[in-house]
């Protein structure tokens, strides 16, 4: 009995004292007993940093019911999902989360941004209760063809308006910067394109989530590029640029056209055929000017 007095009154007396709060969750004690040894968390270390680099948007394309039902299987999942209807609790909207941040969930796929493969191992996911088109349409289809009749589901504003506080908590304390905001339809533009074209993404950077050209540059670099117009090669650099994943050559080929959809979609999504055009390069360099500097400064060298 007098062998384990020592540990009772280590835990019952051990405080946090001058370990950053931030170090300890308000449930864990400073030293914590476990099975067969002791845990002491009183002496964190300073080298570290959080392993999200991204944060991913998608719509989960069923309804709600079967979205909660999907992504608590064994298949699939993301770390929060934000419902349709809103709920609230305390003047305030409920975000269910299903995935703990510091685990990896599976909502990424087969995907890559800049040089980062399998974003499932660098990204926090949101699934955003939403049926997307009406008509069967996937983005492995040829991105010249277009059901016909399609339409896209809105985002109700009080559903954009609970991603956007969940958006910037994430943000905020993960340090992601806005060009890591990303769609899904970005880091997998041949197989998928959510959030799609009706995802108000200008609110949300609007709001502090993600980026947006500035407009007096787009204007400048449309005007630019209406009098010399990009060649098809350099704006694949472009893409590549901002962190598409990409081969440069030269050719309007699927995997070209599956990325200036995904593109436009979220920077342009009135028109997401998939086509190069003037608008497009003039979003694109302004957007590289503003974001990542040092790669605008090397294509407009």
């Amino acid at each position: 009995m007098l062998a384990v007095l020592p540990l009772v009154l280590l835990l019952a007396g051990c405080t946090q004292g001058n370990v950053p709060h931030e170090f300890h969750s308000k449930a864990r004690p400073a030293v914590e007993q476990r099975d067969g040894y002791v845990v002491d968390h009183r002496h964190p270390a300073q080298g570290h940093s959080s392993r999200v680099h991204f944060l991913v948007l998608h719509y989960t394309d069923e309804n709600q019911a079967d979205s909660l039902r999907i992504l608590t299987g064994p298949h699939v999942s993301s770390h929060y999902l934000v419902a349709l209807p809103t709920r609230r609790l305390q003047n305030q909207p409920v975000i269910l989360q299903l995935v703990d941040e510091s685990r990896r969930a599976w909502h990424a796929g087969d995907s890559r941004w800049g040089q980062r493969n399998r974003l499932n191992d660098t990204s926090i996911g949101i699934e955003i209760v939403n049926a997307g088109p009406n008509r069967s349409w996937v983005g492995s289809d040829a991105p010249d063809i277009t059901p016909p009749g399609l339409e896209w589901m809105p985002y109700p504003d009080q559903q954009i308006d609970a991603l956007i506080a969940l958006a910037r908590d994430i943000i905020k304390r993960h340090h992601i910067p806005p060009q890591h905001v990303l769609a899904h339809s970005d880091i997998a533009p041949e197989r998928k394109l959510d959030p799609g074209p009706a995802f108000p993404w200008k609110r949300l950077h609007d709001a502090g989530v993600g980026a947006w050209p500035e407009q007096e540059r787009v204007d400048h670099y449309r005007a630019r590029f209406a009098a010399a117009p990009v060649d098809l090669a350099t704006l694949q650099q472009a893409l590549v640029a901002w962190g598409y994943r990409l081969d440069i050559s030269g050719e309007l080929d699927d995997a070209t056209r599956a990325t200036l959809r995904a593109f436009q979609m979220h920077f342009r999504p009135t028109d997401y055929r998939g086509l190069p055009d003037t608008e497009t390069s003039a979003i694109l360099w302004a957007l590289l000017e503003r974001y990542q500097n040092d790669a605008w400064q090397k294509l407009d060298s």
